[in-house]
């Protein structure tokens, strides 16, 4: 396994929430979302335009930091989701950033 690789903080818009019956101990205080990924169209449209799901299938990402229904977040997958806790948790994905502002610049080659 390289450790030195690294993910690309990946941007999606939060479609829905999920809701747990039992949860593991370690994750108490946190949430997951349904989150739909954003593909080149959704980037040139930028973030104020209206929410709409993406081409790519949904995910669910932990949040511990208050995304919800309508936001727009930066997520990390894989093992980059597990950085975070000293213990690994059950968790693919995790919330790492609130966005407020984007900017698109696609290069033009």
């Amino acid at each position: 396994m390289n450790m030195n690789r690294s993910e690309n903080l990946k941007l999606g818009t939060v479609i829905g929430r999920v809701t747990l019956s039992k949860s593991v101990d370690l994750l108490k205080g946190g949430r997951f979302l349904v989150v739909s990924p954003f593909n080149r169209e959704q980037f040139a449209k930028g973030i104020d335009a209206k929410p709409s799901m993406g081409t790519d299938p949904s995910l669910v990402v932990y949040d511990d930091i208050g995304g919800g229904v309508g936001d727009v977040i930066g997520y990390e997958e894989g093992a980059e989701a597990a950085q975070p806790f000293e213990v690994s948790p059950p968790i693919d994905a995790i919330n790492c950033a609130l966005v407020d502002e984007m900017f698109y610049n696609p290069w033009k080659g």
